[in-house]
């Protein structure tokens, strides 16, 4: 059984920014920055070194050349909602990478795959072998 580890990321280490949201909201939506921006410094954060390298390799479109991961939240209407929806998905990723790869173990096929494998190569040869050999055609 893996047991997960919990890392909580500390705010002061994570910079947020107020922005416009997208989509309708009425007359009130040209006034009112309720969207957060969050970028998390990976390098420069105090999780263990483990941690950073396994959030750099991940291959997610969120985190800049330079190690920035960059999160918008503008699901709910007020800046406080959206800044806690924030920390949550960026804790969630955490999460994700705080659980240790499974080793691969190499596996072989089975006797029974391999006797399959090899009955079917020898029926397609049997199917091309009985094809026309082009005999005399005078």
């Amino acid at each position: 059984m893996v047991t997960l580890l919990k890392f909580p990321v500390d705010e002061r280490e994570v910079e947020f920014s107020a922005i416009r949201a997208q989509g309708a909201g009425g007359q009130n939506v040209n006034k009112v920055s309720s969207a957060i921006h969050l970028r998390f410094d990976i390098a420069a954060s105090s999780l263990p070194d483990v941690i950073k390298e396994r959030l750099l390799a991940l291959s997610d479109s969120r985190i800049t050349q330079e190690g920035v991961f960059v999160l918008k939240a503008q699901q709910h209407r007020t800046q406080e909602m959206n800044r806690a929806d924030a920390m949550a998905r960026l804790q969630e990723v955490i999460d994700g990478v705080s659980a240790p790869p499974k080793p691969r173990r190499a596996t072989k096929p089975t006797y029974g795959s391999k006797q399959r494998r090899l009955a079917g190569k020898s029926q397609r040869s049997e199917i091309k072998a009985s094809r026309g050999k082009g005999g005399d055609s005078d």
